[in-house]
């Protein structure tokens, strides 16, 4: 049976690197919606499109009837946990409520969550969290939207799961608010530039606590093992890489990559401190030839500050998704490694 992907929210970390796994698995045919669309291939369509539109996302989608799984993964980012809700609610909807009608070969809506399910993002939350654990207080976009989906999908023949990873970690370009790896990258580079020694900048608890990545690779493979299984239909999985970790171990092999001394942490917003580098950035690309970004395409200091001051435990049991049938894990030192090389080879840093 043909297989149709429509990847909501294709130009993010998420979106992008699970389009590169769907292709490269062959038998898929991939639709990616955006706001700022992009190039088409083969196997390839990309259609821009502003999902808070209600009239625009019905005529973008109305000639989709050919899509067979849905996998969301758009975001917009307010001030509020409050001011979350109402647009990253409605976006959903508005896909939902547009491709069910004319996509009569519809098999399964795959929604991309968070740990803010959990509350992780309030302050200290139970550890390891689990997919059974109860809701917290809303405000929360994550769980008005797996109510939404639980309740469109009753008496329907398509089914839907909901993904739950921790920080994602991949390559990824542009206006993206979750990007912690080009965060540090970003970072290190222009200390080594500046001629001054890699310091964790997150409070000083952060540095100690136990933590936990999702490298978006592993997270592309989940996706689509819990869109495609039986095993997995209407439900919400953790996925993580498999191992925890702690910055005070992680910083110095960080540092050694890029050549660099580690001096004792400061706590710094990097929002603040890093509004100024753009001149810096600008010359450094021109130094080491790098691609010519945009600086505000290569940082996202504020949601840098974010992860760096979690003072407390961050992790979840991803052993749910393991026990049916999803065997993969990750090496996370190795993961940030590897990621840092591959962002040298296509030029992002010296």
């Amino acid at each position: 049976m043909s297989k149709v992907a429509l990847v909501v929210g294709s130009r993010g970390v998420i979106g992008g690197n699970l389009i590169d796994h769907l292709l490269d698995l062959g038998d898929w045919d991939v639709v990616g919606l955006s706001r700022r669309g992009g190039p088409s291939s083969a196997h390839l369509r990309n259609i821009s499109v502003d999902l808070l539109d209600r009239t625009d996302t019905f005529e973008k989608l109305a000639d989709l009837s050919d899509v067979t799984h849905v996998f969301y993964a758009a975001y917009q980012d307010r001030p509020t946990w409050a001011e979350l809700v109402p647009p990253n609610l409605a976006m959903l909807v508005n896909v939902v409520e547009a491709i069910e009608p004319v996509a009569a070969g519809l098999r399964h809506v795959s929604l991309m969550q968070g740990y803010k399910v959990y509350g992780a993002h309030l302050g200290p939350f139970k550890t390891p969290a689990k997919e059974s654990d109860a809701n917290h207080m809303p405000p929360e976009f994550n769980i008005d939207q797996q109510d939404f989906l639980e309740r469109t999908q009753k008496g329907k023949t398509w089914t839907w799961s909901a993904l739950r990873p921790s920080v994602v970690c991949g390559f990824g370009l542009g206006k993206n608010p979750m990007n912690l790896t080009m965060v540090i990258a970003i970072y290190a580079a222009m200390s080594k530039e500046l001629g001054i020694p890699l310091r964790f900048p997150g409070k000083a608890g952060a540095y100690d606590t136990l933590l936990e990545m999702t490298d978006a690779g592993l997270l592309a493979r989940a996706t689509v093992w819990a869109a495609t299984d039986d095993r997995a239909a209407n439900q919400a999985f953790n996925i993580n890489n498999g191992d925890l970790f702690r910055w005070n171990d992680l910083w110095p092999k960080i540092a050694a990559f890029f050549d660099l001394e580690v001096a004792p942490p400061l706590h710094l917003s990097l929002a603040d401190v890093m509004a100024d580098k753009e001149p810096l950035w600008n010359a450094m690309v021109a130094k080491h030839d790098l691609e010519p970004h945009p600086y505000s395409d290569v940082s996202s200091w504020t949601f840098g500050d974010f992860v760096f001051g979690w003072d407390y435990d961050f992790f979840a049991d991803g052993t749910k998704a393991r026990r049916l049938g999803f065997h993969e894990f990750v090496d996370t030192e190795k993961m940030f490694l590897s990621l840092f090389t591959e962002f040298r080879k296509r030029r992002l840093i010296p």
